[in-house]
């Protein structure tokens, strides 16, 4: 996945950004789908799939679980858009770079 990295500018994709804690995993949530997984970029946002319901925030847990895996963390925790599709995840126990080549997201070196 390349999300809106462009490696002429080094612009790094808006999924992804540093936070004390670990990193901030944007993501675009499709709640109610046959199997859970994460499926690529959706306008800048990682796509993630879950079977759970938008419900009693089951999606919201499961999302969290998944996103944290994906980037290679230990925990995730919803900062922002709990009642929206997008949403913030804080990925706890993971530099931006080890999210970055967990994802399949470049970075430039400097």
């Amino acid at each position: 996945m390349t999300g809106n990295w462009r490696p002429e500018t080094g612009y790094f994709p808006l999924m992804l950004s540093a936070h004390p804690k670990g990193v901030v995993v944007t993501a675009w949530v499709v709640p109610g789908a046959s199997r859970d997984e994460v499926v690529g970029e959706h306008d800048g946002a990682l796509k993630v799939r879950t079977v759970a319901p938008a419900e009693g925030g089951k999606a919201n847990r499961r999302v969290a679980e998944l996103v944290a895996q994906a980037a290679g963390g230990r925990r995730g925790d919803i900062v922002s858009g709990a009642s929206s599709r997008r949403k913030q995840v804080v990925v706890s126990g993971v530099t931006l770079a080890e999210a970055s080549v967990a994802l399949g997201v470049g970075l430039l070196d400097p």
